[in-house]
């Protein structure tokens, strides 16, 4: 631990140096300490355009459908043969999920299959979720998957996975999943209203085709009858489309020791040994998986990072108090760590936001192989107190800070 202190009083050393650099001026802009996701979302030109258009008429549509406004939970699917995306909504207390609208998919990058390199434009196909919002997007409004998922990262190019997977508005696609401006205007609009409702995980399943569609499944046949691990691929997904069509509830999905997709108890995949669960679902519906590993009150849109601070973000009582939490932190996971745990310095990056709230913890080096202690770890690390935010010209920024803490029994 002597070592930890001293590693991180060298870091708040170097970074003391860049206190007195010349800033850039940066507005105060909306305050973190918001009311509501929805106002959040609201403080910025498009999103708010876009709730004045549509939020009436949403409600409208939610009353003459029979549903309950403002919606909880969203479900989104997609078909990439049938150029599809399906939107299902409930409440927290429903058991099962509604069809509240299809949209068109503009256009599709690629063909079927998988997304496994960069810059092959293919649309990834899997099991994700909604892990960004952006009111600034290029293509109007967007909504981010977490592209590549544990099971991506297991199959796909290991240096240029690729990334940066969207559902956009402008009609227009190099890999992403497209709809109209006043489509997407909808659907951010319900995707906001459902993280605000406490959904931190908007699950997105992207299908190759509706598989109970002879035209659709035909397609796919002749794709993959010479292809076996594109055939095996799309059966694990198949899984997953049967199962939510028959019970309107989400599958869990595992993901197995060689990257396969495990759903359920299917038959077919029953044998697979699991080891890592995909994050694609909501905390609520999984019954047997990791922990909770990203709280709604610690997940955050950051629109901007500050590079250059005059004061950096303050822990309460000053460094010593930070060593003294880190060493406490570290401690409190021995209980955690597997037979034969090997001591292991982990790197983690966490933002402080404009209100001295700790948010977006992120583990870069040393877990990479043990998903469950990660979240374990990253669950500890929610709890930290709030900071003293950064300063830049006097007025409170958003910085990230990187941080290293050693893991030992």
């Amino acid at each position: 631990m002597q070592r930890c202190k001293l590693l991180l009083l060298l870091f708040f050393y170097c970074s003391i140096q860049g206190w007195a650099q010349a800033g850039y001026n940066h507005s105060a802009g909306p305050t973190a300490s918001y009311l509501s996701f929805v106002d959040y979302q609201r403080s910025f030109p498009r999103p708010q355009e876009a709730m004045q258009r549509k939020l009436d008429t949403l409600k409208k549509q939610f009353v003459a459908k029979k549903l309950k406004w403002p919606v909880a939970q969203i479900y989104i699917r997609s078909f990439k043969y049938d150029s599809h995306l399906e939107v299902w909504v409930k409440q927290t207390n429903e058991s099962v999920f509604s069809l509240f609208k299809t949209y068109p998919v503009c256009a599709l990058g690629g063909s079927l299959g998988p997304k496994r390199v960069q810059g092959d434009y293919q649309v990834p196909e899997g099991f994700y979720y909604i892990n960004e919002f952006n009111p600034f997007s290029n293509y109007y409004l967007s909504l981010g998957l977490n592209y590549p998922n544990a099971s991506d990262r297991m199959l796909s190019d290991s240096s240029k996975p690729g990334g940066d997977i969207y559902i956009h508005g402008s009609c227009v696609t190099v890999g992403c999943i497209p709809i109209t401006d006043q489509q997407i205007d909808e659907l951010y609009i319900l995707a906001t209203f459902a993280r605000d409702a406490g959904q931190d995980f908007i699950p997105v399943h992207i299908f190759p085709c509706r598989f109970d569609v002879p035209k659709s499944k035909a397609y796919l046949d002749e794709l993959t009858k010479d292809d076996p691990v594109l055939f095996r691929f799309s059966e694990k997904l198949a899984d997953a489309y049967f199962y939510f069509e028959k019970n309107k509830k989400l599958p869990i999905v595992m993901i197995a020791e060689d990257g396969q997709y495990y759903i359920n108890d299917a038959p077919r995949t029953a044998s697979a040994t699991r080891s890592a669960i995909s994050a694609s679902l909501p905390t609520g519906e999984i019954t047997a998986s990791l922990p909770r590993s990203l709280p709604s009150k610690r997940v955050r849109t950051i629109v901007k990072l500050s590079e250059v601070v005059d004061q950096w973000p303050q822990f309460p009582g000053g460094i010593t108090a930070f060593n003294d939490y880190l060493d406490q932190t570290s401690s409190s996971m021995r209980i955690y760590l597997p037979a034969g745990f090997v001591k292991v310095y982990v790197q983690f990056e966490f933002v402080v936001d404009r209100d001295g709230v700790p948010v977006n913890f992120k583990i870069i080096k040393g877990l990479a192989n043990n998903l469950k202690l990660e979240a374990l770890l990253i669950e500890k690390l929610e709890q930290m107190s709030i900071w003293k935010p950064a300063k830049l010209n006097g007025v409170p920024v958003a910085k990230k800070l990187t941080q290293t803490l050693v893991l030992q029994k």
